[in-house]
């Protein structure tokens, strides 16, 4: 039998895999999972631990937790995932390693996950602070206070560093400053909040998942921007006329079947920030863009993860 667990108990479900094996492997933990799943890229400290220097080299960990009131349901979930695992193993594309598990009170869990997210700069400007963390801020930073929550979104996924980056250079190209821009998919909100800073006039973040839109209007708060940023479930289209910029860091699936929807959501030669889409899936995007007026002008890319930024015709 199963020792009983505490009311607040929950079930942490952990892999390590590698970084293209990820994607696959937080689809089998979000089975489970009704809260989503966490990825953390390997990293190492540097600058006295006051940042970090990601390792693209070594696996990353996804995470997950499950309510544990009923330890037989936990197991059950446990069981499931592990099977899933094992299939996913034998197509023997990517390393990935065991299942871990271990079983933590709500008030743990609720603080333990934090260790996991560092300081982290992000291009020339940029600066992720976690807002439990320090961080002495230098004269030309632009820095995101961040709490991420249940919500995708922390900086430390390739997808969102990608998103970041090519949102500094739109910055440059003065695509932004002044701009009302739309984020699709907002999750907790960080590339909202990042337009925001770079001095976008009305930011309209849009996400499917509640707690996602909660996430967004928490942290748009915490950095003083509740007057810019409005947050609302939702996908495309929004209801509003065209926006100048269009951020969306979805999946490449997403992104082409809602490549109509984000061109008419950008205004004529309006710009466009698209992220989620692996190297083998950046034709179909860009086709499928292309096919409605979106014209790919610029290409970032970080170990298998490419984003695209444009214009529309």
């Amino acid at each position: 039998m199963p020792e009983p667990a505490s009311p607040g108990a929950w079930l942490e479900l952990a892999v390590e895999a590698d970084p293209e094996a990820v994607e696959a492997v937080s689809e089998i933990l979000g089975r489970v999972a009704s809260g989503g799943t966490s990825v953390e890229p390997a990293f190492e400290l540097v600058e006295e631990g006051l940042a970090a220097r990601l390792d693209p080299s070594r696996p990353a960990t996804v995470r997950a937790y499950v309510p544990a009131r009923s330890r037989a349901a936990a197991d059950a979930a446990a069981r499931e995932v592990d099977a899933a695992l094992d299939h996913l193993r034998a197509f023997a594309l990517r390393p990935i390693g065991d299942l871990r598990t271990r079983l933590v009170d709500e008030a743990d869990w609720a603080e333990a996950w934090k260790t996991h997210f560092p300081v982290l700069r992000i291009g020339r400007r940029i600066v992720v602070r976690p807002t439990w963390r320090r961080h002495r801020a230098t004269p030309g930073e632009v820095v995101l206070a961040l709490d991420p929550g249940m919500a995708f979104g922390t900086g430390l996924h390739p997808t969102t560093r990608l998103c970041l980056l090519g949102l500094e250079v739109l910055a440059d190209e003065g695509a932004v400053a002044g701009a009302r821009v739309v984020d699709v998919g907002s999750g907790s909100g960080i590339l909202s909040i990042a337009a925001a800073k770079l001095d976008a006039t009305d930011v309209l973040a849009i996400d499917i998942d509640p707690i996602a839109v909660e996430a967004t209007q928490a942290n748009a708060a915490r950095n003083r921007l509740g007057s810019v940023i409005r947050a609302r479930a939702g996908s495309l289209p929004t209801g509003e006329p065209p926006a100048d910029l269009v951020l969306a860091n979805l999946i490449a699936s997403l992104l082409v079947r809602l490549a109509p929807e984000v061109a008419a959501a950008v205004r004529l030669d309006g710009r466009w920030l698209a992220s989620g889409i692996f190297r083998d899936r950046e034709a179909d995007v860009r086709a499928a863009f292309d096919a409605d007026g979106l014209v790919t002008t610029d290409r970032w890319a970080e170990e298998d993860w490419v984003a695209l930024a444009g214009s529309r015709r």
